[in-house]
């Protein structure tokens, strides 16, 4: 029944502009022509299935020509990888996060194999309190020049990222605690968090890991094969 409407739907405007006929006159029409010839239903949906593909591509094209600086460039945002590379690739997540964890290692894999990928953090604390105190906390780091290896031992973490093992494994990476802690209260952490919250909003994205490489939004974990064909997707189109 839902394509008999659409089918309707798409045909009625014109059949009735055409030949003039009134709106139940042309249902008929259409009713008759749907008996006559079934498959007409289908390449209408197929019709209307390729417009709202149109449409969504249109609206992610906008959101990301709107916020691309944002993505890419954000002073506020921890980069990894080469921070002169000509591929960036950002990544929202959390670390209480256990696909975040999974796709761990394709990330590291994916520096390894391509040294021009320039890795943009995006702290997204979605799964409850500790998730806010560990982002809060590595983006504290950063005035202590720890946030990589404090990154990377957070995301490799055994259980939940919660206060006290945060601060555990801050200590266990060389950070000053007691700095941490009064780093962590500010107003370049409040902006990054929110940046991110906004960001993924306008994005579509509903949870975590979230990837933006190029034009393509990636949700979910993805491999490091994956990540290398989309960078040199990316890099590719540069080059024409």
């Amino acid at each position: 029944m839902r394509y008999l409407f659409i089918l309707v739907a798409l045909l009625v405007p014109v059949v009735a502009q055409a030949d003039d006929l009134s709106e139940d006159r042309v249902k008929e029409l259409v009713l008759e022509a749907i008996r006559e010839n079934p498959g007409i239903v289908m390449e209408a949906v197929e019709i209307l299935r390729q417009r709202e593909q149109a449409a969504q591509a249109e609206a992610i094209t906008s959101v990301l020509e709107r916020n691309r600086d944002t993505l890419d460039n954000d002073p506020n945002a921890p980069v990894l990888g080469n921070p002169e590379g000509d591929v960036t690739v950002v990544e929202f997540f959390d670390y209480n996060c256990p696909y975040c964890r999974k796709v761990k290692p394709e990330i590291e894999a994916l520096l390894e194999a391509d040294p021009n990928v320039r890795l943009v953090y995006r702290e997204w604390p979605i799964l409850g309190e500790g998730s806010v105190f560990a982002a809060r906390a590595a983006l504290a780091s950063r005035n202590q020049d720890k946030y990589e290896e404090f990154h990377w031992a957070l995301m490799g973490m055994q259980g939940r990222a919660e206060e006290a093992s945060v601060l555990r494994i801050a200590e266990q990476v060389g950070l000053d605690t007691a700095q941490l802690l009064g780093d962590m209260d500010s107003e370049e952490i409040d902006e990054h968090i929110a940046t991110s919250m906004r960001l993924t909003k306008e994005l579509g994205f509903s949870g975590t890991p979230s990837f933006v490489i190029g034009d393509a939004l990636v949700p979910g974990v993805i491999e490091a094969n994956q990540m290398i064909s989309l960078v040199d997707t990316v890099r590719n189109e540069k080059q024409e």
